[in-house]
């Protein structure tokens, strides 16, 4: 039959060679998705390594709920894998997550932009210090239980969209370059709903088949922004005007950090024909600046910090025909992409958007197919 029959098969990370003899780090939250993730593996034979990262003062958060990567959370990762029999071990990266997502996000905030701290914290803590952890454990990959896909492409490996639409958390993952595409893999991207995931955690008798998902940023868990902040940087909440588009002064504001873009309710300034809504921050000069809704329509978003996953260079064409999507929740858009070069890009919405706020991200999609082709951070411009 030739050398070619006796190639051994690959197993279900992809790798030509027996579970037992691959090494795989999971990245565990305490959460469900990660705990199903590490189980379904340590039950399919593999030799698997469970990592929690303690990202922040997890005793001021033990009685918090809806938070990962707390007190709670490292405990019920620890239970996991003591019920599955693998070894688990809890990482300090305080002084990294403060450094390089917290403080990020306070002085975002108090620039007038509203930032994606969990983009950052898959970018600069757990895709490259936990995966050079995984590295240095001899692992031949690290998994997660994101729902995204990573596929096999003629170029190498590909990021998709996940098969569940309500799930899929490409938006969050868009800076994931292609060489830690090629460690990372996400078991549960293909499944077609969460009813699944929690089906597999009954069926190895986790204790977290029953856990609520988290829905906060984890050092925010009440979803009061504003309060870290002032925790964060005691002169953030200085008063000041809120004016509207012409300059003139139509109300008083308790911080800026209170307000983001596109915002309508709580803003004290009753009283007008119109709705008027937050088209603008100015921190420097403490003014919130209101206008109509028409005013937050925009077609053309200056982007930087680009990451590229598409096959061919960025800069090998003049323009991309991609759809993007500017917001977690809003759906994919037909737009046009230009580079800039320097890490820099430019794109042209066909058909305006409302809302774009510096700070958020903007994800770029094949509009034909589920690949992700990378993003830019949305900023002022020059």
């Amino acid at each position: 039959m030739g050398a070619q029959a006796d190639a051994p098969a690959l197993n279900s990370l992809g790798f030509a060679k027996a579970p037992a003899d691959t090494r795989v780090v999971v990245a565990m939250s305490g959460g469900v998705d990660s705990s199903v993730v590490a189980a379904e593996l340590a039950a399919e034979g593999y030799d698997v390594v469970g990592v929690t990262l303690q990202l922040y003062d997890h005793g001021a958060a033990l009685a918090k709920k809806g938070a990962c990567c707390a007190g709670r959370d490292i405990h019920d990762a620890r239970r996991v894998a003591e019920a599955m029999g693998f070894p688990h071990y809890v990482l300090d990266y305080e002084n990294t997550f403060r450094e390089a997502v917290i403080d990020e996000f306070a002085d975002s905030y108090l620039a007038g932009a509203t930032p994606v701290p969990c983009i950052r914290c898959n970018e600069r803590v757990k895709f490259k210090d936990l995966l050079q952890t995984a590295r240095d454990l001899d692992a031949d990959c690290m998994a997660t239980g994101h729902y995204i896909q990573r596929k096999s492409g003629p170029q190498g490996a590909e990021l998709h969209m996940a098969a569940d639409p309500v799930r899929d958390q490409s938006y969050f993952l868009f800076s994931t370059t292609a060489e830690q595409l090629d460690y990372l893999r996400f078991p549960l991207g293909h499944l077609p709903t969460k009813a699944e995931t929690r089906a597999l955690a009954l069926k190895h008798g986790l204790s977290v088949a029953d856990k609520p998902d988290s829905q906060d940023i984890c050092f925010v868990p009440d979803g009061d922004y504003a309060a870290v902040i002032r925790k964060l940087r005691p002169n953030a909440a200085d008063p000041g005007e809120i004016v509207d588009m012409d300059g003139n002064v139509v109300g008083q504001h308790a911080g800026v950090i209170h307000y983001t873009i596109g915002q309508r309710r709580g803003l004290g300034i009753g009283g007008h024909a119109d709705p008027l809504y937050v088209v603008r921050l100015d921190p420097d000069a403490r003014r919130v600046i209101v206008g109509p809704r028409t005013a937050l329509a925009t077609r053309t978003v200056p982007l930087r910090e680009i990451n590229w996953l598409g096959d061919a260079a960025l800069n090998s064409q003049a323009e991309w025909h991609v759809s993007v999507k500017l917001r977690s929740t809003r759906p994919p858009r037909p737009a046009i992409l230009r580079p800039l070069g320097d890490g820099e890009a430019e794109v042209t919405l066909l058909s305006p958007e409302e809302g774009i706020s510096p700070g958020q991200a903007c994800v770029f999609y094949d509009p034909e197919g589920t690949r992700i082709f990378g993003g830019g951070w949305i900023w002022k411009g020059r």
